[in-house]
């Protein structure tokens, strides 16, 4: 009869198989692997994670939830390789990082509710960015000074996830409105700048106002504590599936999409629209 392997032994086993794969005589692909090749991979496999979780799919997220996992070990692997650190280096790290930022479970710090962990974690944060940064400049006196607030914000991020970050960072600053109708306030100005660039058919101004819009919503969302990226990706969701049944709607009536007129458009469109809010879309 075969015992299951526990966790912890499963993850060794993991990290084994990865080093052997790297090894003289492991796989070509493998072996020829960076860090920078394997970007695209932690961002696809990220995103495939998340789609399984939307479809609350056990059996597909159980895979890609490994897919995923497998990425770090693949990366602790190269640096391991190179002596630089290991994976033993980068699971230490996480778990003090854990412990330290979580005083009110492992010390004897007090957090009543989310708001409270949040604002504890962003200060101990703050604490080991400065220590680091000042110790940085203290062993290169030529490179004086902290870094900005914002530069820590992955450029890889998706742009309405980058820029809530941004925004989230440069608002804890002191770069703030005074209350969410100023918000609001400075949305319709926005609008209304770009709907003067659109008539004075400025594209270049227009692109640069759109965006000043799209991250004034950001801004939004920020303020109703609202993950952009996550209520973007629900909507097309939602969008997706009601297209989908109009399409269906429409080939049961033998109708041709690109024959339809503005009004058959908005009947199937409110036809499906009440149909997935039943079926709970």
């Amino acid at each position: 009869m075969n015992t299951k392997l526990s966790a912890a032994q499963q993850f060794q086993r993991l990290s084994d198989l990865v080093a052997q794969l790297r090894a003289p005589d492991g796989c070509p692909w493998d072996r020829e692997q960076t860090h920078r090749s394997l970007r695209a991979s932690l961002i696809e496999e990220t995103a495939e994670t998340l789609d399984a979780i939307e479809r609350a799919d056990d059996a597909d997220l159980r895979e890609e939830l490994g897919d995923l996992i497998l990425q770090p070990i693949f990366h602790a692997q190269i640096a391991s390789e190179e002596s630089r650190f290991d994976l033993a280096d980068v699971l230490e790290e996480i778990c003090e990082k854990l412990i330290r930022r979580h005083p009110h479970v492992f010390g004897d710090a007090n957090a009543e509710d989310s708001d409270a962990v949040l604002k504890n974690w962003d200060a101990i944060k703050l604490q080991e960015k400065t220590a680091k940064a000042l110790s940085a400049n203290a062993e290169s006196p030529d490179n004086r000074g902290l870094d900005s607030v914002l530069s820590n914000v992955p450029r890889e991020l998706p742009a309405l996830s980058m820029a809530q970050k941004v925004s989230k960072k440069a608002a804890k600053a002191g770069f703030e409105w005074e209350s969410f109708g100023d918000v609001l306030d400075k949305v319709r100005e926005e609008i209304d700048e770009l709907q003067a660039e659109i008539s004075g058919e400025n594209r270049g101004r227009a692109a640069e106002e759109l965006g000043d819009l799209l991250f004034t919503i950001v801004n939004v969302a920020r303020w109703q504590k609202i993950d952009a990226e996550l209520a973007l990706r629900d909507t097309i969701r939602r969008f997706a599936g009601r297209f989908q049944a109009m399409e269906n709607e429409a080939q049961r009536r033998g109708l041709a999409l690109e024959m339809l007129s503005p009004q058959d458009w908005d009947a199937l469109w409110n036809a499906a629209k009440s149909s997935t809010k039943k079926s709970g879309e």
